[in-house]
């Protein structure tokens, strides 16, 4: 036992000194660099494009690599002042990118930027992708010309974790700034160096603030700049809930308020950090920031020897800001105490309730149940998986509550397929049109989380009930509790915990455990015959000797090619 100690502790005790040593080796390098990094915001990427053209042969993937070393090199160049827009290739490989730098920041802080911005897309996005990410300081993107992405998608946002004290007071004002503010940007001098963008602060009481941003992409008309400010008001508008702040990011707009200064006051971004730390005052501050770290890191090595492996996520990665947080009451109230009225329905993981919250947004809450072993494991998976998943065939997830287990989606009217497909009254609403319509949905869905997403996410649960209906009969996937995240380019996967739904499950899943993007294709085509058929899978049957749903499927498709030997039916 003392020999296992002693390795311990000489293994610590190498452990710092190599640490030691890389840091004060690499400080003369990290004093020549920038002070603070870029803050990341999200990446999105879109499904690739494998064609080519008859005219030139070249791969459009080779274009948008050219563009972003463009966009990167130009970044370096103040003749720019914090934009630059090109379009390389032609007709169909034309490929069209730009940078963004926010209004305020200096050239140095815009080149840092946007040159981190160029490398993440490369790591995060297939070559042939498009793709948009985001930083508080700046903004690159590309997209085929020929695609036509609007204004408005794709999208994303991010809340800040404190509340306001008086958020109907607060909110009002907000508003005002917000759309004081969408004007001046859009009226902005097309010769000015900070054109469509607008800074600003409002009183909210005699002792607080509110600090407002408006920024579009310098190649909008007016009146396309003023549509996208305008929705990122109203998205504000709609989703506060009394949090402190919320940047709101779009394809071609950024929108962002706080109750804490978060850009400069001046508004020319030449007067902004003129000077820099002297080497005396920064090794000051690194000393012990360094000593502190170097005892976290020695602190957290013990936790983590000490900690349980689990194969799902923990709590602490998904609470960081990525998903609105609400708060027990007011989803408490906003479901009228969680009452039976408002009960829509009841699953093996707990009951989901009908609730309007106080700005007179309607949701889905799903709340755990107290009595579920598997719980809080459903439940870490739901708010880490779908946080970041935006695709209109998948169930929305708005925020969750830590307290009670509550996580708080989209509310989808028309409930879910089952509802529909096996009521006698009710299925004469599904025409073959609108069975079409939700299997291409379904479809679309799987494809977004298979191949499209940022992630690779297998859902291992897909059923009839597992599929809402929105008020246009759209299909939306839900139910994330048993899904997996697995590795980009990884082909299956294995677990000892055997989950799902008996009738929808793949043979290879069931008996061995073993799932795959194809497990899921398994459950998509058993949905794909009870659509046909409006008959469960389960509860199919034909005579004492006949096939089950997918056996009689089976047989009519050899029927139809007239395969030997042939079914009884």
């Amino acid at each position: 036992m003392n020999s296992m100690s002693g390795c311990l502790s000489l293994s610590l005790c190498l452990s710092l000194f190599c640490t030691l040593s890389s840091i004060f080796l690499n400080l003369g390098l990290c004093l020549a660099a920038a002070i603070s990094k870029p803050t990341y915001v999200d990446t999105y990427c879109t499904a690739s494009r494998d064609y080519y053209t008859n005219a030139t042969n070249i791969p459009i993937a080779e274009n948008g690599d050219l563009l972003l070393s463009y966009l990167s090199s130009n970044a370096s160049l103040s003749i720019n002042n914090g934009f630059y827009s090109l379009t390389v290739g032609q007709n169909r490989d034309e490929v069209y990118g730009l940078f963004l730098c926010r209004g305020d920041v200096e050239h140095s802080t815009c080149q840092d930027c946007v040159e981190t911005a160029v490398v993440e897309v490369r790591q995060r996005c297939a070559a042939n992708q498009q793709a948009i990410t985001w930083y508080e300081e700046c903004m690159v993107k590309y997209i085929y010309s020929h695609w036509g992405a609007s204004w408005w998608f794709p999208y994303s946002y991010r809340w800040e974790s404190r509340n306001v004290l008086n958020p109907n007071g607060f909110n009002q004002t907000l508003i005002n700034l917000m759309k004081s503010l969408a004007t001046m940007a859009t009226n902005s001098s097309s010769s000015s160096r900070i054109k469509y963008f607008a800074t600003g602060e409002a009183n909210f009481s005699s002792s607080e603030k509110i600090y407002g941003l408006m920024q579009c992409t310098r190649d909008l008309s007016p009146s396309d700049c003023q549509k996208c400010l305008r929705n990122a008001t109203d998205y504000i508008s709609i989703t506060f809930n009394g949090s402190s702040g919320l940047g709101v990011y779009y394809l071609t707009c950024v929108a962002r308020y706080s109750d804490r200064p978060f850009y400069s006051a001046a508004s020319d971004p030449s007067l902004t950090g003129k000077g820099r730390n002297s080497f005396r005052t920064i090794f000051i501050i690194v000393i012990p920031v360094v000593t502190t770290v170097i005892l976290f890191l020695i602190i957290f090595i013990f936790i983590q020897k000490r900690k349980p492996k689990s194969e799902d996520y923990v709590l602490g990665e998904i609470t960081r800001g990525d998903t609105l947080q609400y708060d027990f009451s007011a989803v408490k109230d906003a479901t009228n105490d969680f009452s039976d009225v408002n009960k829509l329905g009841a699953g093996g993981f707990g009951a989901v309730y009908k609730g309007k919250l106080s700005n007179g947004y309607e949701v889905a809450v799903k709340r755990l149940s107290r009595n579920s072993t598997q719980g809080e494991v459903e439940f870490e998976n739901e708010v880490a998986l779908v946080a970041k998943l935006q695709h209109r065939n998948l169930v929305r997830l708005l925020g969750f509550c830590l307290e009670g287990k509550l996580l708080i989606y989209e509310f989808v009217p028309n409930k879910s397929l089952d509802y529909f497909l096996f009521d006698p009254i009710k299925r004469a609403d599904l025409n073959w049109e609108m069975r079409y319509k939700i299997i291409e949905g379904i479809a679309r869905g799987l494809l977004y989380l298979h191949e499209d997403s940022q992630f690779k996410i297998i859902h291992r649960d897909l059923k009839p009930g597992n599929i809402l209906l929105d008020t246009k009969m759209n299909p939306k996937i839900s139910d994330f509790g048993l899904a997996k995240l697995v590795e980009i380019g990884q082909t299956r996967d294995k677990t000892k915990k055997i989950a799902g739904t008996i009738g929808y499950m793949a043979p290879e899943y069931a008996i061995k455990g073993r799932f795959s993007v194809k497990s899921d294709v398994y459950s998509f085509g058993v949905i794909l015959l009870e659509i046909l058929s409006a008959k469960r899978v389960n509860n199919f049957y034909r005579g004492e000797d006949s096939q089950n749903l997918l056996g009689y499927g089976f047989c009519v498709f050899k029927e139809m090619l007239n395969v030997d030997p042939p079914c009884h039916l």
